[in-house]
């Protein structure tokens, strides 16, 4: 009988986002001024909710652990992304590979039902006003946070086992600028029915489940503004929700074109400029669209900046 030699895969090459030189550069500026922007505005953001005792609210809660889920969201893909742009192969080993993809449906489905989370928060708070504070308890507050961290971790943790267990002895070139699920299931030489099966429903779950919440939630929040007599309480009705509807429009919309599009339409490279919106962007405009949009945060903001220049001035003087 003759023998066949297989040669595992021990490391995989991400392509990255261009192979044209003369993009690499101008490249690697814009995506590390995108990630700084990422890091200090969320960063930023958390700071400030702690430190004001005024957003110890449940809606700053839930903005915290957004602006935390960005920000990991964000140092998960974008590091390794620019690395692209500095060397000619951006190696990256089989485990760390797994950790990254981990890691990347972890948090992207965490924020998919924070986004639910808030959404719900926002439907108590416009049209059970009176009770607010007794249905979002702290439990309650917590209990909505963690259940998402703790569903998107298995899933997550479930996924990338499966995407692991394939048999990888091909090509070790991922089409890509990060590991992902599809990407990596072209290189793999075993059946990926199952997988691809695994991925149609569980994303098809995840985004049904959260945005029905967001849907019902915003339809009640609806009803209640048009029933609304005075037109001041409803523009302070519609400033509440205008950030989170935002967010959530922009996340959604996303993700919807990248997972549920029909196999005969997927193209990587058009994947490729989803996932840097919705990997690399969003994590930057959701701080952003929150502190701009939001009188209290931009409130604490200058209270903050105001302190600082104090701070600043005393030791001048003492100097």
């Amino acid at each position: 009988m003759m023998e066949v030699n297989i040669t595992y895969v021990t490391e995989f090459v991400l392509k990255g986002i261009t192979d044209q030189p003369e993009l690499q550069a101008p490249c690697f500026v814009v995506f590390l001024l995108i990630y700084l922007v990422t890091v200090l505005g969320n960063l930023g953001l958390i700071t400030l909710i702690q430190t004001d005792a005024r957003l110890h609210t449940p809606m700053y809660y839930f903005l915290s652990h957004l602006a935390f889920v960005d920000f990991c969201y964000s140092s998960a893909i974008t590091p390794k992304m620019m690395v692209n742009f500095v060397v000619q192969y951006n190696t990256i080993s089989f485990h760390a590979c797994a950790i990254q993809l981990g890691c990347f449906l972890t948090f992207m489905i965490t924020e998919c039902f924070l986004l639910s989370s808030m959404a719900y928060d926002r439907y108590v708070a416009i049209c059970s006003p009176l009770h607010y504070s007794t249905v979002m308890s702290r439990r309650v507050c917590v209990q909505l946070v963690a259940v998402p961290y703790i569903y998107s971790f298995l899933v997550a943790l479930f996924h990338t086992i499966l995407t692991f267990r394939l048999t990888y002895c091909g090509p070790n070139v991922i089409n890509h600028f990060y590991c992902d699920d599809i990407p990596l299931m072209a290189l793999s030489c075993s059946d990926t029915h199952m997988k691809e099966i695994m991925i149609f429903a569980f994303a098809g779950f995840d985004m049904i489940c959260s945005s029905s919440i967001v849907l019902i939630s915003y339809a009640f929040i609806i009803s209640a503004i048009v029933r609304m007599r005075s037109a001041q309480g409803r523009r302070k009705a519609i400033s509440t929700c205008g950030s989170h509807m935002v967010a959530v429009t922009i996340f959604y919309g996303t993700l919807i074109f990248m997972y549920l599009q029909p196999k005969s339409n997927h193209s990587l490279d058009t994947d490729k400029m989803a996932s840097v919106f919705y990997t690399v962007v969003i994590p930057m405009l959701n701080p952003l669209i929150y502190s701009l949009r939001n009188k209290e945060v931009k409130g604490a903001s200058k209270k903050v900046f105001s302190k600082g220049c104090e701070t600043f001035k005393i030791l001048k003087l003492r100097k």
